[in-house]
């Protein structure tokens, strides 16, 4: 199917529902679905965001700053993964709980304002890693747009870019959960520290990064085309210190770069299923 059937299709899926409150974190997903079904639905959409301590700052605010470029109703609610029961724990299936917490939330929140259906940003290409948070968005009956209409994430960056959205190369981004090994409990103190890592790295030039947290050693991921930045000795030697500083005994850098869903490496196709 051409890109531009799709972004037909996209728009009578989304037509056909009448009204949505969307989860909105303010990333290439979300903020393309945002953007069109504000043009399509007008006011009867509306925008949520979840603030927590999985949440950067940072990430907030350009949530806030995107919702109010396209002209949206915007609600920020808190949604505080630690304090659910089991999700510190890690276990294989956490973001079916966060999942679950946050999709509960936004379907009462849609009651309240008379809208009829909850919509997420996940596309097509989320259906080939673990994701076990679309168990629970199943079971919360979430419409995902943007996966009914065969959408993968390079063609929502380039329909993206066609509609001048900021986001359209925007790194992806994944809630800093998703730093732990499996089975490592995750606490606020760990989260802040993989928080300042990352916001390090962003400040020195890094555009795609993960700080996988292992205990005392920090194993950093950065896009590919970014790794050859650390082969400068006064680079390296500045974030070793600083990551020292925050915390960590060791730094490495992981030679294969950043990819998706990394921590799922570690399991098999029997732990996959839930």
């Amino acid at each position: 199917m051409l890109l531009k059937e799709k972004y037909k299709l996209l728009k009578d899926i989304i037509k056909k529902r009448e009204s949505a409150a969307i989860a909105f974190s303010g990333g290439v997903d979300s903020t393309f679905l945002l953007k069109v079904a504000k043009e399509v639905l007008g006011d009867n959409v509306i925008a949520v965001t979840a603030t927590s301590s999985t949440y950067p700052k940072r990430e907030l605010n350009e949530a806030i700053k995107y919702a109010k470029d396209v002209n949206a109703k915007h609600l920020v609610i808190s949604s505080e993964e630690l304090e659910i029961e089991g999700f510190a724990m890690n276990p294989k299936n956490r973001c079916y709980y966060c999942k679950k917490e946050l999709f509960t939330k936004i379907n009462n929140l849609a009651l309240e304002n008379g809208v009829r259906y909850v919509f997420d940003g996940s596309n097509l290409d989320d259906t080939g890693d673990y994701r076990p948070g679309m168990v629970a968005a199943k079971e919360l009956n979430v419409i995902s747009p943007l996966k009914e209409a065969g959408l993968t994430k390079n063609d929502i960056r380039e329909l993206s870019k066609e509609l001048g959205l900021p986001t359209w190369d925007k790194p992806s981004f994944a809630c800093l959960s998703s730093r732990f090994p499996y089975g490592n409990k995750i606490t606020l103190p760990k989260l802040t520290m993989v928080d300042k890592a990352e916001q390090f790295l962003l400040d020195s030039g890094i555009t795609q990064v993960r700080v996988r947290h292992h205990g005392e050693i920090a194993r950093i991921e950065v896009a590919p085309t970014e790794r050859e930045k650390f082969y400068n000795q006064k680079f390296m030697d500045r974030i070793g210190n600083e990551f020292k500083k925050l915390g960590f005994t060791y730094v490495t850098l992981d030679l294969l770069g950043y990819r998706t869903g990394s921590m799922n490496e570690t399991l098999s196709e029997e732990d996959k299923l839930l």
